[in-house]
């Protein structure tokens, strides 16, 4: 059809195809390696293929960041670091990662969602207790370090993880390093903090026996059916309150596991649960564009 259209209309149809085609481009996001080089220790990995199927993504042993940046005349300053879940065999990338994206892009808070490595996967050389965490602590770095570059505020950055993904925010939050100031790489030599955090249906790992004075403010989403993760949410709003930090926490009657941000939950509480974020995060003046 499109073959018919360039005989008919000539170079107005070529141009066409060419602002189509730039358009497109423009709108693609950018991925970003963590390490220029690979993973530390796992380098000679970098270029194996991901596995993609349907929207869950495996076999990360290149981790990235895909970067989505809010129109110009609609950004704020703010940005997030998105972890999907998966149980750490695999990445739920679309429900979990690219939908909340397009989510906190509307609200004009940059969005960068991280592929990161899978210690559960069938085969796997990595371990939960090291290559998680190192991946998050690199990823927050990263923002910092292009800050500048993606109009973001440094102190302004939070997260959002999901499933395993809360998990990976609890590895990050309760203990993030100040930084090497004597690393070779300067991205290295940069705080990992969080500036707020958004937890929707967490495991347990990383949650710590307390919850300090400075942890950030939480935003924690669960369904009371998820019998295998209430505890962990139940255990971190328990350690919030004792800890007089500031947290807001939705409970809902049903909606299972995975709901992500809703859209496809037949419970319309579920199904709206993120106006309920959208209002928290104005509450909290995240979404105030700087001064």
């Amino acid at each position: 059809m499109f073959s018919f259209g360039c005989k008919r209309f000539g170079a107005v149809a070529s141009f066409s195809l060419v602002a189509a085609l730039a358009t497109v481009a423009a709108a693609e996001p950018l991925v970003v390696p963590l390490w220029p080089n690979g993973a530390p220790g796992f380098e000679a990995r970098r270029d194996e293929p991901e596995r993609v199927q349907g929207g869950t993504i495996s076999n990360v042993h290149n981790p990235t960041l895909t970067v989505f940046l809010p129109p110009k005349d609609k950004a704020n300053g703010a940005g997030v670091l998105i972890f999907p879940g998966g149980g750490f065999r695999n990445l739920s990338f679309n429900g979990e990662g690219i939908e909340p994206a397009r989510y906190w892009t509307n609200l004009g808070v940059a969005a960068f969602v991280l592929k990161y490595r899978l210690p559960r996967e069938a085969n796997s050389p990595y371990s939960l207790d090291i290559h998680p965490r190192q991946d998050g602590q690199r990823a927050m770095r990263l923002i910092r370090s292009r800050a500048t570059e993606w109009s973001v505020d440094p102190s302004r950055v939070g997260i959002e993880g999901f499933s395993a993904g809360g998990e990976m925010a609890s590895l990050l939050v309760y203990s993030p390093p100040a930084g090497d100031p004597n690393a070779p790489d300067p991205i290295d030599r940069l705080k990992a903090t969080t500036a707020f955090q958004v937890i929707v249906y967490p495991g347990p790992l990383g949650i710590p026996d307390k919850v300090g004075s400075d942890a950030p403010p939480a935003f924690f989403v669960i369904a009371n059916d998820d019998t295998s993760h209430m505890d962990a949410v139940l255990s971190l709003v328990q350690k919030y309150h004792t800890a007089k930090r500031p947290m807001e926490v939705h409970i809902y009657e049903r909606g299972g596991h995975g709901f992500g941000l809703g859209a496809k939950s037949k419970f319309a509480s579920v199904h709206t649960w993120s106006q309920r974020l959208t209002d928290w995060l104005d509450d909290n003046h995240i979404l105030q564009p700087n001064p």
